[in-house]
């Protein structure tokens, strides 16, 4: 059976350098992000590499657009094994400086989005008897800072998502592991990308950890 992989938030850095990590591994990769271009230019890299993948336009902050985006992914590989929701937002600033619609648009797409996602593939996790779904968390979940309280929120939102659907889905033999990254991303560096798409398949291929923090390797 082919092995195919969900990405949610398609772009450069962590996504990328897990779809090339999994497509390594054998898997095929559906690619769901909002702009067309760079979803060609990313299947056309990806194909570079070897790694078969088809891009499909969503917006993670929309359901029915996300919705749609997936179940087009499933009518076109069949089977979804593995998803990772690597989408969030995050408007710069303090609390107080923040209007409480761009805490909400942000909340949408850094924890809603991850829901409808997860709703979305269950269906046909299940009838294929399990899955792994990934979900990017954050330090500023666990150490918030005040000039991006909007992100801080996202992060400890998906990271609570996490746990919670952990419970309900484990029973189902569905993994849910968040990979908790205490630090910004840097090519070149402990925090690169790649190391960070290591550590993904790592938890999708023991399926053991909930939560994985991240500190650079």
């Amino acid at each position: 059976m082919n092995k195919t992989m969900i990405i949610v938030g398609a772009g450069e850095g962590i996504s990328m350098a897990a779809a090339k990590k999994f497509g390594k591994e054998g898997y095929s990769v559906a690619l769901i992000a909002r702009r067309k271009e760079a979803l060609d230019q990313y299947v056309s890299e990806l194909a570079e590499d070897g790694v078969e993948a088809k891009g499909f336009q969503g917006d993670a902050s929309n359901e029915n657009s996300l919705s749609a985006a997936i179940s087009a992914a499933i009518e076109m590989f069949g089977s979804i094994h593995v998803l990772l929701y690597n989408a969030a937002a995050g408007t710069p600033g303090k609390p107080t400086s923040l209007a409480a619609s761009d805490l909400i648009r942000d909340f949408s797409v850094s924890v809603g989005g991850a829901l409808t996602s997860v709703k979305a593939v269950l269906p046909a996790m299940e009838k294929t008897g399990g899955g792994s779904i990934l979900l990017t968390g954050g330090g500023l979940a666990l150490y918030p800072y005040a000039d991006y309280s909007s992100l801080a929120i996202g992060k400890a939102g998906i990271r609570n998502l996490a746990y919670s659907l952990s419970q309900e889905l484990e029973p189902k033999g569905i993994y849910v592991g968040t990979l908790t990254i205490k630090g910004f991303v840097q090519e070149g560096t402990s925090f690169s990308s790649e190391k960070i798409a290591e550590r993904y398949f790592q938890m999708h291929a023991e399926k053991k950890e909930l939560e994985a923090v991240f500190e650079g390797e």
